[in-house]
């Protein structure tokens, strides 16, 4: 599993990443992390706005921090 988290390294952007991180560990799951910064790679998924995550090739969510509950569901499913 691939989630990638979108946006520019702002706080609410290292936030997202942080409870990203922690609903994997909850959840005991393999999963690659990763930040990108690249906005003309945010462009191409059609994010406008972040943060935004996106799980392999999905986004779920853009321009709000998730919860940990809600991470869990998407990388449950």
């Amino acid at each position: 599993m691939k989630i990638e988290i979108l946006g520019t390294g702002c706080a609410k952007c290292k936030k997202t990443k942080e409870i990203v991180e922690q609903a994997v560990a909850e959840l005991g799951i393999v999963a690659e992390v990763v930040k990108v910064e690249d906005m003309n790679a945010a462009l191409d998924y059609g994010v406008m706005i972040t943060p935004a995550v996106v799980v392999d090739g999905d986004v779920k969510i853009a321009g709000k921090i998730p919860t940990v509950e809600k991470v869990k569901e998407w990388l449950s499913k």
